[in-house]
């Protein structure tokens, strides 16, 4: 999954999962954030971004293992990248960068932000959504990744996601 905040990933990576009998990755960013949220009142700073990048990788490596043909991951490191050069001044670390490059996946599936924006103590841009959903498609085209967006309720979210994963498992 990919997009930006509250677009729905994670209720779509879990539903995706039960769809497929599989497991999926969640986002590692969101429980390291939230911890250090609740120990420092504090929000992910520019030193942040390589350990997430890393506990994400570690993550996904491990889910992989155990995955039932299909891994799901709520994020990626090209969602970290975007991050990093949204909150940042256009900066991203090198090291994130040549690990972006490297890592690929069968479907990117990017979630619209057609749905309503939820307050957490993480969430911090519910004016900039518009923005924040272009430097994700931004970046999917420029990277060449392969792609589709969900958009609408949940039920038609999952429709149009299995129909193309569906045709991903039939090719191979």
């Amino acid at each position: 999954m990919y997009g930006p905040e509250s677009s729905g990933k994670t209720t779509l990576s879990r539903e995706l999962a039960k769809h497929y009998d599989t497991i999926w990755v969640e986002e590692f960013a969101r429980e390291y954030l939230q911890k250090k949220w609740e120990k420092e009142n504090k929000s992910c700073e520019l030193k942040d971004i390589i350990p997430i990048a890393v506990g994400q990788i570690k993550l996904e490596n491990e889910f992989s293992k155990k995955a039932n043909k299909i891994l799901f991951c709520d994020t990626d490191l090209l969602e970290t990248k975007v991050y990093s050069e949204t909150y940042y001044d256009g900066f991203c670390d090198p090291v994130l960068e040549k690990y972006n490059l490297e890592n690929k996946y069968d479907l990117y599936i990017l979630t619209d932000i057609d749905i309503p924006w939820i307050k957490d103590d993480l969430r911090d841009k519910p004016n900039n959504r518009v923005e924040m959903f272009l430097a994700f498609k931004q970046a999917l085209i420029k990277y060449n990744r392969p792609y589709i967006l969900v958009s609408g309720n949940l039920k038609k979210r999952i429709q149009t996601a299995v129909s193309e994963i569906d045709k991903l498992i039939s090719n191979n």
